[in-house]
């Protein structure tokens, strides 16, 4: 089934700012939430289809991408997935933690997600070319080892909140209506920690240096941000945060890359391109074979048919041109100024350089015209 359009599942339009979002994502988390639909497989879904389109267009990179391309263009920074009401609750605390949202919800403050982090990836232009796996070190937050995460010194643990009696929320009446918030003891977490574990503090999470595998898509361009489910873990068991990978593209020896071509610049000398010749260039892909044909001149460039760069989607190659560039001899031996001179008089004597005569021919009529 085709997924629709992520402005129409909001339903706003292709402009709306982040607070208009924010404000349609509220709107359908209220008219689907389970507590106002149970047992019902349809609102679980559209509420599922809610979040994701939520969790796309909130994110400027996915949102650029998105627009772009639509669906496709999120092949490479995919749309998190949501398992159930639960997992979204914690995805998006930061929009549900509110008086309102904490009496519909049982004022139980959803537990948190992790928080994001960002690396940047240097490649070179052949790691481009063909995609890599790429090890990385980030810092990030992890469930401390001494109390598995709990926040509780060994041998200990949580108990329940006296202030709010473990419900993580206050109540109180104002003439007909009654009003929840969040308890400021727990946090609305609904427990407290009497014997804090030592080694985290009683955050139950602490920072650690980790190694982790990015596998790079072929053909990515500079600027690209890449996105894994690799951030900080959340609390009390709610998903990681992301972690943001920056792409940064190695500035090659040889070529240049203009899309998915790359541009390459190759000398040739005066005989090979008067001649004709077949000469030997650098790809991506290693070395290729071009004939350059009699008479080319200086600045010719010639198209080599998919040695380029993938296109990111990951339909077609580019192509890598080779801009030739004729090489005047600084230095050269009597012999050779001897010859040069004798085919200078020669040259001079058919007229066989035409553009070179057609143009001192302009000059002169121009200036006994004036």
């Amino acid at each position: 089934m085709a997924k629709r359009d992520y402005y129409e599942v909001l339903g706003v339009d292709r402009n709306a700012t982040e607070e208009e979002l924010k404000r349609a994502f509220r709107r359908l988390a209220f008219e689907y939430h389970p507590d106002r639909n149970p047992n019902n497989p349809e609102a679980e879904q559209k509420f599922k289809e809610a979040a994701e389109a939520y969790e796309v267009l909130r994110d400027p990179e996915k949102r650029r991408r998105y627009d772009l391309y639509g669906h496709a263009g999120l092949e490479g920074t995919p749309a998190r997935q949501f398992s159930g009401f639960e997992d979204i609750f914690a995805a998006f605390g930061d929009i549900f933690d509110d008086a309102f949202f904490g009496s519909f919800f049982g004022g139980r403050r959803p537990r948190r997600a992790g928080g994001d982090r960002h690396v940047e990836v240097e490649l070179t232009l052949e790691e481009v070319a063909r995609g890599v796996e790429k090890v990385v070190e980030v810092n990030r937050l992890e469930y401390c080892t001494e109390c598995r995460g709990s926040g509780a010194a060994a041998g200990t643990g949580p108990s329940a909140c006296a202030y709010c009696h473990g419900m993580g929320f206050i109540q109180h009446r104002q003439g007909f209506f009654t009003v929840r918030a969040t308890c400021p003891r727990c946090r609305g977490v609904g427990q407290v920690i009497a014997n804090p574990c030592r080694a985290c503090r009683g955050e139950g999470r602490r920072l650690a240096r980790v190694k982790l595998t990015i596998q790079i898509p072929p053909g990515v361009d500079e600027g690209t941000r890449i996105l894994e489910d690799e951030g900080d873990v959340g609390e009390n068991g709610a998903p990681r945060g992301d972690l943001y990978c920056d792409i940064r593209i190695r500035p090659h020896e040889f070529f240049e890359r203009h899309g998915d071509d790359v541009l390459c610049e190759v000398p040739i000398s005066f005989a090979q391109a008067a001649l004709g010749a077949e000469i030997e260039v650098p790809t991506l892909r290693g070395r290729a074979k071009l004939r350059i044909p009699r008479g080319t001149p200086s600045g010719k460039i010639f198209r080599l048919s998919g040695q380029g760069l993938p296109n990111p989607t990951g339909v077609g190659c580019g192509s890598q041109l080779v801009r030739v560039v004729v090489e005047v001899p600084r230095h050269l031996s009597k012999r050779q100024e001897e010859l040069l001179r004798e085919f200078a008089q020669i040259e001079e004597a058919s007229g066989s350089l035409s553009q070179r005569k057609s143009f001192f021919e302009k000059v002169k009529r121009y200036f006994e015209a004036g």
